[in-house]
């Protein structure tokens, strides 16, 4: 994966690019270390080849994705991330705010998915969790809290990929989002 730490959309037209479920299954798989063909990430979304090239090339054209070194064999080059996460700061335009909503919904669900298929005696289920909390911060505070979540995340990730890392270890989803949203300070 390249070394640039963030892709960082503003334009409305890039962030309408993320709205298609497909892309969203993709991105999450391509921002998590994986390097795939056009062939496996139709696999992955349920589409052809060429209509997931179709998506690849719609999401190339604002950087959200990027073509690998050429494969093995050289018929097929893979796609990959240009850096290791994708942010849309825009919550405040129409285009980001429903870009937000709809990248949330597809990942709440995978999360809910991952919790219904994980058997009952699955010995990792001592360290599953899930937090919710209400906290009274301030403008200054929220945008901490958001660096240390997102610092304390990175320090695990470790550069560790589906194809490196230890024989022991498992993918662990996580998912965090902070939302601002709630009574407006008294006048």
């Amino acid at each position: 994966m390249a070394e640039k730490t963030q892709v960082v959309l503003t334009d409305p037209r890039a962030i309408r690019a993320l709205a298609h479920p497909a892309r969203q299954v993709v991105i999450d798989e391509l921002y998590n270390g994986r390097v795939l063909t056009a062939t496996e990430c139709a696999e992955l979304a349920g589409l052809t080849p060429s209509a997931m090239s179709y998506h690849l090339r719609a999401l190339e054209r604002w950087g959200i994705v990027e073509r690998a070194d050429e494969s093995a064999d050289g018929r097929e080059r893979p796609w990959r991330a240009p850096a290791r996460g994708l942010v849309i700061p825009s919550q405040s335009t129409p285009s980001g705010r429903l870009a937000n909503q709809a990248m949330m919904r597809v990942a709440v669900d995978r999360m809910l998915e991952l919790f219904a298929d994980m058997p009952g005696d699955d010995p990792w289920d001592d360290v599953s969790a899930m937090s919710r909390s209400r906290l009274w911060l301030t403008h200054e505070e929220t945008g901490q809290l958001i660096t240390e979540l997102q610092e304390l995340v990175d320090r695990y990730r470790k550069g560790r990929t589906k194809a490196d890392h230890p024989a022991d270890a498992r993918a662990v989803h996580t998912m965090f989002t902070v939302v601002a949203a709630g009574e407006a300070p008294k006048a």
